[in-house]
């Protein structure tokens, strides 16, 4: 009977041990090291694979994981509870729109590339498109991103630009009347044209993968009818490991993560990285005081 009335007690305190101890765990330390979290926009996902790739190379002991969607898909998650360690948008948008909220560390958010517009048709091109002036032809399917989205907005100011222009005050409704559909992330919009399912599509410079490259090609838009898109990065505030958060951020921003963004057709701002080195250099101070 004692035996049997132990051995309850010796469990208990067994299980104590166990809790206390792994309550004693970092929260971002796992048996296979540091774990970081970057929600990033889906026009992102070659060169955030990339750099996180190279990051990982130089900080072993850290695994990067990605979610790669639509900005605002990743800006509802957030706000319903997901959990991030940095946030990468295509637009300043739904960055600021988690910044009012109190989502982000505000000190942290920073720009670290610019993109543009182009037009992508199928490499058959059997709509026979050549100019911006064929997307008014009736008959197409021409698939856009949605107005949510980041690229579907642009895409909407870019028409607006050209129906101002010499295009006509007519020219975007007759291009919106083709619009066969409107997608969640560019991503898709890039699947469908190179798998034929559309005539056209909206997309950023950046957007074709290597290997769809082949299946398409680009019509170029004029720069004074285009948009720069501006792609913002920063901390969440609930990251775990705000340092560790920061540091990827810097990596980014650094002539590592530059190169790599130029590498996928992002554009360089001039003097981006010795503006961020000052904002870095403030905002390690600032995230060194929070922990």
């Amino acid at each position: 009977m004692k035996a049997k009335a132990f051995t309850p007690i010796l469990l208990c305190a067994v299980v104590s041990v166990l809790v206390i101890t792994c309550g004693c765990t970092m929260p971002t330390q796992t048996a296979q090291g540091k774990q970081l979290t970057v929600f990033a926009a889906a026009s992102l996902t070659d060169a955030f694979t990339e750099i996180g790739q190279s990051y990982h190379s130089n900080h072993s002991d850290t695994n990067v994981s990605f979610n790669f969607d639509g900005s605002q898909i990743l800006q509802t998650q957030i706000e319903n509870g997901a959990y991030a360690d940095v946030f990468a948008s295509a637009d300043m948008g739904h960055m600021n729109a988690l910044k009012n909220e109190g989502y982000m560390n505000n000190s942290t958010v920073t720009l670290f590339a610019q993109n543009k517009l182009e037009v992508i048709v199928p490499k058959d091109n059997a709509a026979h498109i050549a100019s911006m002036s064929d997307l008014a032809k009736p008959g197409l399917k021409i698939v856009i991103g949605t107005q949510s989205v980041p690229v579907g907005n642009y895409t909407l100011q870019v028409l607006d630009k050209m129906a101002n222009g010499t295009f006509g005050p007519d020219f975007k409704n007759k291009v919106l009347s083709n619009v066969v559909s409107r997608e969640p992330n560019v991503n898709n919009v890039v699947t469908k044209v190179a798998l034929g399912e559309a005539d056209a599509g909206f997309v950023y410079q950046s957007d074709v993968p290597m290997k769809q490259q082949a299946q398409v090609d680009k019509i170029i838009i004029p720069d004074m009818y285009n948009v720069v898109a501006q792609y913002p990065i920063g901390v969440l505030k609930q990251a775990k490991d705000p340092v560790l958060a920061q540091d990827f951020v810097n990596y980014v921003t650094s002539p590592a993560g530059q190169a790599i963004l130029q590498k996928y057709g992002f554009i360089i701002q001039q003097g981006l990285t010795s503006q961020n080195a000052t904002i870095t250099s403030m905002t390690s101070q600032s995230i060194t005081a929070m922990t």
